[in-house]
């Protein structure tokens, strides 16, 4: 978006200002590819690095303004939030060593941003979605401090009216609101471009969508969000419901989200994307730009500020770029949908993989429009982000296929031709497109292996918070040392040293897996509840899952007993027992707050309540365990 100043809620005379900007910058364009302005003959290939800073507990580290005010490399900017930074790669010809060269670029550009990030006691790493996120790191004091990421938030969150509704479901569901868009800053993705000529733009943009699918299903690396265990992918679901602006009163209406994978096939020019969105998404920031057609005359190439601005609030997930090198304008496909991690190499081999596939399928198929349906090509990428490498998709033969199987029969091979129809080193070939293989052949995804381990885990024993930070500590582990993610251990227990550091607030130590009870049920209920489920602690909810009481497994004994002294056959309700308007704490609730309350007041469990509404629960059980853990690092640090 630059260094102009972005506005937000312009007067009407501005907007329509702002829109005759953005249709010169189309007129613009259209006149440098009839006048051959682009430049042809050159393929350069680039990516885009983001990430997750992180603390000493494994969690978001807010501290990306700190790491930038030591920074001095321009290619290391601001992401939305405090926590994620992203670090621009510079742009590599696609031939001989490219592939190694990417690798070694994004090996020392993390390298530079870990040593700053050390400055501020924060490390960085590489996922999807980082698993010890929790909905308290998303609030809006966590924003980067950039006017226009303030300016799009008050935008959307207007659009949208007030509130951003989120449900999900895989293994696990997830139902939840938001009131800001900072719900955007759990994903982080690794982005690769492609540079192509105007006259083959149409062509390989629609490879990148037949592609999609695949490439998506073998790279995929966010399983869980909040600790629940969602889509193989949960970043593309995540990532078009957190800019969704539609309203669902209008479902009657075809409308596309801000977030999306397209509407048709291109079937001449770059230009149908840039119209469509400029006609289907109104403009929701504004600035002032000078005319591309003064900077034309003047012998000069226009950077097209406005249709960028706009451009950058529309997020197709192969998006069309526009840039300038050398004084030469040119076009690039963005390919968004690859996540971070799980490991650099891994990375690179994804990229290699897509490379390859753009330049092999290109020579192979004149046109690849008659061969699928659009719309088996968006249903295979949707049913790769949910089910990963267990996927379905329709492919151009007609053919429906488990994804693995035509990965590693029909892709690999393809994208092996493309890779060295354009003179790419063998011996880089062979090695990142075999950990493309292998990573298959052993169906060892990022987020397989991260399901996996917490299903391992979950067998020790352990607490939630305590799986999730051990798996985001040898997550960094294994990245650091630069291992293909499907060579990583799956890890079946919860080390010591992890397990005794205690997490910040109660969110990452209660329950959520609640047996409530509204007032006016049964006691005997409550009784068998407290039975059947071994807990000690029911809480009392209306209809609405606001808090209304608690019954502990105390006084359910002693009416018990008192009804049984005295022969009494009444069906009491349970709000005869409970304990009503019990204390309660929200989730970013501090964790020795949380033990000085249950200590000070004598009580056996915390309820969680968050907008009014019951979340959760903290137990004395979790009380021993955070109390055991502090205990630990204080004896250890002193």
């Amino acid at each position: 978006m630059g260094d102009h100043d972005i506005h937000y809620k312009s007067d009407p005379a501005a907007l329509r200002r702002f829109t005759k900007q953005i249709i010169n910058d189309v007129r613009a364009i259209e006149y440098m590819l009839r006048h051959d302005m682009f430049e042809k003959d050159v393929r350069r290939i680039g990516a885009e690095q983001e990430l997750f800073l992180i603390n000493n507990l494994w969690h978001p580290a807010p501290v990306a303004v700190e790491v930038l005010e030591n920074n001095t490399d321009p290619r290391l900017v601001s992401e939305l939030t405090r926590f994620n930074l992203e670090y621009n790669l510079d742009p590599l010809i696609f031939e001989g060593d490219c592939l190694s060269v990417l690798h070694r670029q994004i090996d020392e550009g993390l390298d530079y941003v870990r040593t700053l990030a050390r400055k501020s006691d924060a490390d960085i790493a590489l996922v999807g979605i980082l698993p010890t996120i929790h909905a308290s790191d998303l609030r809006i004091e966590n924003m980067a401090p950039m006017e226009r990421y303030y300016a799009l938030n008050n935008m959307i969150m207007e659009l949208m009216g007030g509130t951003a509704q989120y449900r999900m479901g895989g293994i696990d569901e997830l139902f939840f609101q938001h009131d800001n868009i900072m719900v955007e800053g759990c994903n982080t993705s690794f982005q690769t471009h492609f540079q192509v000529s105007p006259e083959e733009f149409a062509h390989c943009y629609n490879i990148a969508q037949l592609i999609a699918a695949p490439v998506l299903a073998g790279a995929s690396n966010s399983p869980t969000l909040f600790g629940k265990r969602l889509w193989r992918e949960t970043r593309i679901a995540l990532f078009q419901q957190a800019i969704d602006t539609r309203s669902s009163n209008l479902y009657l209406r075809d409308m596309s989200p801000r977030v999306h994978f397209g509407s048709a096939w291109v079937d001449s020019s770059v230009m149908e994307l840039y119209k469509e969105d400029i006609v289907r998404f109104r403009v929701i920031m504004t600035s002032d730009f000078d005319d591309p057609f003064d900077i034309l005359k003047s012998g000069g190439i226009p950077n097209l500020k406005a249709l960028q601005l706009h451009n950058g609030t529309v997020y197709r997930w192969n998006r069309a770029c526009y840039g300038i090198t050398d004084g030469i304008p040119h076009l690039r496909i963005e390919n968004r949908i690859l996540p971070a991690g799980p490991s650099v190499i891994d990375e690179v081999a994804n990229s290699a993989f897509w490379f390859g596939l753009e330049a092999g399928l290109a020579v192979r198929y004149e046109d690849i429009r008659t061969l699928l349906h659009f719309d088996d090509a968006k249903s295979n990428f949707t049913a790769a982000a949910r089910l990963g490498l267990s996927a379905e998709v329709h492919w151009i033969d007609g053919k429906i296929w488990p994804v693995a199987k035509l990965i590693r029969s029909e892709l690999l091979p393809i994208a092996r031709e493309g890779l060295e129809r354009n003179q790419v080193d063998e011996k880089d070939i062979d090695r990142y497109l075999g950990v493309i293989d292998e990573r298959v052949d052993s169906r060892m995804t990022g987020s397989q292996w991260q399901l996996a381990s917490l299903s391992c885990m979950k067998e020790s024993g352990s607490t939630r918070a305590q799986r999730l930070d051990m798996l985001v500590s040898r997550m960094v582990y294994f990245q650091n040392k630069g291992i293909p993610g499907h060579e990583w251990d799956i890890i079946d227990k919860v080390d010591e040293e992890v397990s005794r550091i205690p997490g910040i607030s109660v969110e990452h130590y209660m329950s959520t897996d609640l047996f409530t009870v509204h007032e006016d049920e049964l006691i005997e209920f409550v009784a068998v509840l407290m039975d059947w489920q071994k807990i000690r602690h029911v809480l009392v909810e209306d209809k609405g899952h606001k808090l209304v009481g608690i019954i502990t497994h105390r006084s359910v004994l002693r009416y018990l007993a008192e009804t049984k002294a005295s022969g009494s056959t009444e069906d009491a309700p349970v709000s005869s027992v409970m304990v009503p308007d019990p204390i309660s704490i929200s989730p970013e609730t501090r964790t020795l707050r949380a033990i000085e309350l249950m200590r000070d007041h004598k009580i056996g469990a915390l309820p969680v309540v968050r907008d009014g509404q019951l979340v959760g629960i903290v137990t004395e059980t979790d009380f021993n365990q955070m109390a055991s853990g502090i205990f630990d690092e204080t004896l250890g640090s002193g």
